[in-house]
């Protein structure tokens, strides 16, 4: 019976298409009940196996899934920043379930130990519980207990809303003239921190470099201000930031060294991934081995100075290529060489907040390709996704949380100039559960979209802080790429936030079941007279009327205890 009463949900990871969920029987995933056990043998000799090579860590599958069945359901995280390895079989009839970081056959991973060495395995967790809602519940409760202690990190409590210049904004083409009226917008919406992307320390200009990628692909690793962006200096943009009562951050891809960068030659072989004696190259990158001293030294050398010279309280950390199994530097061989890697990247990310106890640090791998808890659990708050449409945003912002806690998930809100009203929400709502990351160009806006931006930011303020303890549910069940009706649902006790999107193709009507009873409903954003959400028959869920597409509400709903 378990061929056809388990189902296995595993969640793949596309880039710019993050946390796919979807579930089928055991048996139609290759582990069917071959009826051999009753000839003594031991089953299948197959498996459901679910793998991630390299340094990014979800960048096909998330290192989670679950398994429901009349019992219940058992939810699972590997959590490591590298290479892992998950699997379901059968044997004896009975089912089991396989955890693991890199192995032998899939990672090239091997460890010989002498008499009296020991090893330590990557980290795996599991949570039992009723229903898939409560099991990833308990995930979530978990991943927070887990964090690493930041006694003196504000982003924890405050969650405070980012300005990003990148995405549909000045996408790695940053200048003085262009970041200034962004400033000035940033502040007047409400935002908090001020974060300068990629293209900082560019001297080529856009389209120059291999393959389409910017000229500075394969020059990165001096990390020092282009001259020709800021004539007066990046200090000339920081301290505007300052000025308008955010706080400054710069963008940052610490682990990576262009081959046509002279940090390529200064630093030793030994510093960078290697195999068969030859220093990689992947798309016009090396990869720093954390492992090495020169490595850490020079990492150190620039963090320290950047937040030093321009009073930096943020930094986001990007990882844009994957180096593949690992480097044969060390005498076990790729898999053990990367697994090295990626535990001195995490001593390093402590290491660097200890130093600067005050900075935030955000976490980003071509948006959501490293969306681990190994990671998570030191950092404070995580990029998920890439994608430019806000179209496409709901379906990845309501399956976030099931993997990265909300209080921890960056989502991008980039409002266009062409918006009418509806589509001003629509964007805004999509980053409301989450961490908002305001971006595009907002000095552009209308006065009324931007009277809309600035509505939505003063709600975000006045329920942000519900965010740190508050658990995820679908009630819509988890959603579909091409779904009309999304929905998700942040519970506390006695309160939920309900986000709701409709899109293109579907009814203008949709009943949204909620598992505790609605007393009362009030909209949080927007507050337009069009569309009504409203308790349903009985109060066992919410009754949403939204005449147009796209459109989007978020409510606070009164439950009873």
């Amino acid at each position: 019976e378990w061929e056809r009463d388990l189902r296995v949900w595993s969640g793949r990871n596309p880039w710019s298409g993050e946390y796919r969920f979807a579930g089928a029987p055991l048996g139609e995933l290759g582990v069917p009940d071959v009826g051999m056990t009753r000839f003594g043998q031991t089953g299948t000799k197959s498996r459901a196996a679910f793998t991630s090579t390299g340094g990014w860590s979800s960048s096909e599958w998330l290192p989670m899934g679950w398994v429901a069945g009349p019992a219940g359901v058992l939810a699972w995280q590997i959590e490591h920043n590298g290479s892992w390895h998950a699997e379901l079989g059968d044997r004896y009839d009975e089912v089991y379930l396989a955890l693991s970081g890199p192995a032998a056959r899939e990672h090239q991973w091997s460890v010989r130990l002498e008499p009296g060495e020991t090893f330590r395995t990557v980290t795996a967790s599991v949570a039992l519980a009723p229903d898939r809602d409560a099991a990833l519940g308990a995930l979530t409760r978990h991943r927070r207990a887990a964090r690493r202690p930041a006694p003196h990190q504000p982003d924890r409590t405050r969650l405070p809303v980012v300005f990003n210049d990148f995405m549909n904004g000045l996408m790695g083409d940053p200048t003085t003239e262009r970041l200034l009226p962004l400033v000035d917008a940033a502040a007047e919406a409400g935002c908090e921190v001020f974060c300068v992307d990629a293209g900082w320390y560019d001297e080529a200009r856009r389209g120059e470099g291999p393959g389409g990628v910017p000229g500075w692909w394969d020059e990165v690793g001096e990390w020092e201000p282009a001259p020709s962006r800021f004539p007066g200096g990046l200090a000339e943009v920081t301290d505007a930031v300052k000025a308008a009562g955010m706080v400054p951050g710069l963008w940052l891809e610490p682990e990576v060294v262009g081959v046509r960068s002279p940090v390529a030659a200064e630093l030793p072989q030994e510093a960078f991934f290697r195999r068969g004696g030859h220093r990689l190259a992947e798309w016009g990158r090396h990869q720093l081995d954390l492992r090495h001293p020169a490595a850490v030294a020079h990492l150190d050398s620039v963090v320290d100075r950047l937040v030093g010279e321009f009073g930096l309280g943020y930094l986001k950390l990007d990882h844009n290529i994957d180096i593949g199994a690992g480097t044969d530097a060390a005498p076990h061989g790729p898999g053990h060489g990367l697994l090295g890697h990626n535990r001195a990247y995490l001593d390093w990310l402590d290491s660097l907040q200890e130093r600067h106890p005050g900075l935030t640090v955000e976490g980003c791998a071509s948006g959501g390709m490293r969306a681990d808890h190994a990671t998570l659990a030191h950092i404070a708050l995580q990029s998920l996704t890439d994608q430019q449409d806000e179209l496409l945003l709901p379906p990845i912002a309501a399956a976030a949380p099931a993997v990265v806690p909300p209080e921890q998930g960056a989502m991008w809100a980039y409002p266009r100039a062409g918006h009418g009203a509806e589509e001003v929400a629509f964007c805004m709502v999509t980053a409301m559960l989450g961490r908002i990351h305001l971006s595009g160009r907002a000095d552009l806006l209308d006065a009324g979209q931007r009277a809309l931006v600035r509505e939505a930011l003063a709600a975000y303020r006045g329920y942000r802080s519900l965010l740190p303890g508050a658990v995820p549910r679908w009630p819509l069940g988890m959603p579909g790429w091409r779904d009309g009706w999304l929905a998700l649902e942040l519970t506390t006790p006695g309160t939920s936030l309900v986000a709701v999107w409709r899109r293109q193709g579907s009814a203008q009507e949709c009943v949204i079941p909620l598992e505790d009873p609605a007393v009362e409903v009030a909209p949080v954003y927007p507050r337009f007279p069009e569309g009504e959400v409203r308790p349903a028959a009985g109060g066992k869920g919410l009754h949403v009327t939204l005449p147009s597409t796209p459109a989007a509400r978020l409510v606070r709903v009164r439950t009873a205890e």
